[in-house]
């Protein structure tokens, strides 16, 4: 499985389209809070289960998208943080 076109709808959403034809928008608010990152894993597991993230505009709007290999791909956000590898199996599931 892998993503035919990606991209972001403004700072609400991101879009891919996959080979087997299905469609996907996920929330970047979503993605966000996801982060797969060594940072963030460790914020959110500091965290209690009742955690709410607020992000600013310039954490919820992309950069820039690239592919990591055949299976993942990764964001820079606005704010520059840009060090998550999102691999595709993960954020089908999202």
């Amino acid at each position: 499985m892998s993503p035919v076109k990606i991209k972001a709808e403004g700072n609400k959403y991101l879009y891919i389209k996959w080979d087997d034809n299905s469609e996907q928008r996920i929330k970047l608010s979503n993605l966000r809070t996801n982060c797969p990152c060594a940072i963030c894993t460790t914020e959110r597991n500091g965290k209690s289960s009742n955690y709410f993230p607020i992000y600013s505009n310039d954490e919820l709007s992309i950069k820039k998208i690239n592919l990591v290999g055949s299976y993942g791909m990764s964001i820079e956000w606005k704010d520059h943080h840009n060090t998550g590898i999102y691999e595709f199996n993960f954020i089908k599931k999202l």
